[in-house]
C-alpha cells in the first residue's frame, strides 16, 4: 500500500523557496521539483542519497515468430554484454553524473558468465509468444513482481532514496504498446511506433500484428495484473514491482521513456498514489509516449527527441534534479544576503 505524499510541510517548503534571492517563481520547474522531493522526504532540507538507475533486460517470445522489430533477438544479450563492459550510452551518462548503475537479467534468452556485476533475477529465457498464448504464467508474473520489489528493498537498505529505471529488450515496444492500449483505451494503431527503427510499412504491419494479439487476449483480461501477465515482458513486470516498492518506501522515482512509462502506467492503475513519487525525465520520440504522459496528466523535464531507452533520459535529466535540491539547500535568502525584497 502506497501512502500519499505528506502535505505537512508544503507551506514551509513554499516559503523557503519564495524567500530565496530571486523573483517568486523565477526558477520555474526547479521549484516544483524541490517542493516535490522535500514533500516526499518530509523535510525542508532534502538530499539525493546514492542515486541509482536500474536497467532491466528481458526477451520477448513474439520476436521469434512475428516481424515486430528490425533487430534479431540476440541483440538483447549483446547489449547486456555492452552494459557490463561499460560501453553503452547509459554507462557513459551515469559515469558523467555520478549515478550508480545496476543491470538486471529479468529474462534474457541467454546464459551469462558468473563473476560479472550482472544481477541474475532471470524468471525464464524470454516470455512466451503472446501471438499464441499469454506472455507468462501467473506464477511467473508473481515471481517477476516480487523480484522487482526485492531489488529496490535492497537498494533502499543500502541508503538510496532516489531510483531511476531503464530497460533493454528487443520487442519490448510491442509489449509497451499493448499495455498502453489497454490502460489508456487507445486504439493499438495509435500506440505503435518505429521502435528500434521500423519503416512506415513495418510500423503498419506491426500494428496489424498487435491488433490481432490484443483481440486474442482482451476477453481474458479483467485487471491490471492480468494485462501485465498477458502482454508484459519480464523486464516490464519486474520494473512495475520495483516502482511500487520504491513508492511504498518513500523513494523518489525517475521515469524514462516509452517502455518504462508503460510499466509505470500499470503501477499507477494498481495504486494511483505512486504518481506523487514520480518525476518524468523526458518525452520519448516514440509516438505513443506523449499520449501516455497526457493520460497521466504529467509534464516531463526534457524533450530532446531521444528514444534510446536504457534509462538514458533519466541519466541526462538527473543534473536538473540535482540543481533543484542544491538551490533549495544552498541559495541565500533575502535576509541572509541583505537584499531588499519586492514591495
Amino acid at each position: 500500500m502506497i501512502q500519499p505524499v505528506s502535505t505537512e510541510l508544503n507551506k514551509e517548503l513554499q516559503e523557503k523557496i519564495d524567500f530565496k534571492t530571486k523573483p517568486i517563481g523565477s526558477l520555474g520547474t526547479l521549484e516544483t521539483i524541490a517542493k516535490q522531493i522535500g514533500s516526499i522526504q518530509n523535510t525542508l532540507s532534502p538530499t539525493l542519497s546514492n542515486p541509482t538507475i536500474i536497467v532491466f533486460a528481458g526477451d520477448h517470445g513474439i520476436v521469434k515468430s512475428q516481424p515486430v522489430s528490425p533487430y534479431p533477438q540476440e541483440v538483447t544479450q549483446q547489449m547486456v554484454f555492452n552494459f557490463l563492459q561499460g560501453g553503452a550510452a547509459i554507462n557513459i551518462f551515469c559515469n558523467q553524473n555520478n549515478i550508480d548503475l545496476q543491470i538486471v537479467d529479468a529474462g534474457v534468452n541467454a546464459d551469462f558468465d558468473e563473476g560479472t556485476s550482472l544481477v541474475n533475477y532471470k524468471v525464464a529465457k524470454g516470455t512466451s509468444d503472446y501471438s499464441k498464448e499469454p506472455a507468462m504464467t501467473k506464477s511467473q508474473f508473481e515471481e517477476a513482481i516480487n523480484r522487482g520489489k526485492s531489488i529496490v528493498t535492497d537498494l533502499h537498505e543500502n541508503g538510496s532514496n532516489i531510483v531511476g529505471f531503464g530497460e533493454m529488450g528487443i520487442g519490448n515496444t510491442s509489449s509497451a504498446s499493448l499495455l498502453m492500449s489497454y490502460f489508456t483505451n487507445t486504439p493499438i494503431e495509435n500506440c505503435v511506433g518505429k521502435g528500434t527503427g521500423l519503416d512506415d510499412n513495418g510500423v503498419n504491419k506491426k500494428g496489424e500484428i498487435l491488433r490481432n494479439v490484443y483481440n486474442l487476449h482482451a476477453p481474458n483480461i479483467q485487471c491490471s495484473e492480468d494485462a501485465l501477465q498477458h502482454f508484459g515482458g519480464f523486464e516490464i513486470v519486474m520494473m512495475c514491482g520495483a516502482m511500487l516498492q520504491a513508492a511504498s518506501l518513500k523513494m523518489t522515482i525517475l521515469v524514462d521513456g516509452f517502455i518504462v512509462t508503460s510499466a509505470l502506467l500499470a503501477a499507477y492503475h494498481i495504486d494511483n498514489n505512486i504518481l506523487d513519487y514520480c518525476i518524468f525525465a523526458h518525452t520519448s520520440g516514440e509516438q505513443g509516449h506523449q499520449k501516455m504522459l497526457d493520460h497521466l496528466k504529467v509534464t516531463p523535464l526534457l524533450n530532446l527527441g531521444m528514444r534510446l531507452g536504457e534509462g538514458s533520459g533519466v541519466a541526462v535529466a538527473f543534473p536538473i534534479i540535482q540543481s533543484s535540491i542544491t538551490f533549495l539547500n544552498k541559495m541565500a535568502t533575502f535576509k541572509s544576503a541583505n537584499v531588499s525584497e519586492a514591495n
